[in-house]
């Protein structure tokens, strides 16, 4: 189950919050603000990325921040706001590993509720094998199936992610692939 942090004060006036039924006839509880009355909406957060692909290898991303600070992982973060899922991916791809790249289909959606988050991997044609990593990123490389660190993933969702590309790719068609993550 997740765990949140309950809001105690309103983001429009900053009076205290109390959790409770809405009078708009919603059947969750929401934060509601106890001057103002507005209603505070906690939804789970988007993670987009990409599995970038050069010559049937996937590019990994050596974390440079926390969480998992040295682990890999492919090149994805939060979804901004203005953005759609696949810009999100792309800039989050450029941002971490520098990759010039072609944006391919939408290939995995990982729902993990315990954290309040849905992952989106699209896979991508990487258009070259040189990387400018930004500042997240200590190191990004080419890795075959049999030399992907399984066990320095960042994250389930990018071992499950890279677990079903690889069956995939073995069987020379993709799919799209839809995960819940306890």
């Amino acid at each position: 189950m997740l765990q949140r942090t309950l809001i105690a004060h309103c983001k429009a006036c900053g009076a205290s919050v109390q959790y409770r039924l809405p009078d708009d006839g919603d059947t969750r509880e929401r934060g509601v603000c106890t001057a103002c009355h507005t209603i505070h909406y906690e939804n789970p957060l988007n993670v987009v990325g990409t599995i970038p692909i050069w010559e049937g290898k996937v590019l990994l991303c050596k974390r440079n921040i926390e969480p998992r600070l040295g682990k890999w992982t492919l090149p994805a973060g939060f979804m901004e706001l203005g953005e759609t899922v696949a810009q999100g991916a792309a800039r989050e791809t450029q941002e971490e590993a520098g990759a010039q790249f072609e944006l391919q289909d939408l290939f995995s959606l990982m729902n993990v509720v315990r954290v309040g988050q849905v992952h989106f991997f699209y896979r991508a044609k990487l258009l070259s094998d040189q990387f400018d990593p930004g500042h997240e990123t200590m190191e990004a490389r080419l890795f075959a199936e049999e030399d992907i660190p399984w066990d320095e993933l960042a994250f389930r969702t990018v071992k499950e992610t890279l677990m079903h590309y690889f069956a995939d790719a073995k069987r020379h068609q993709f799919g799209f692939h839809q995960v819940d993550i306890s």
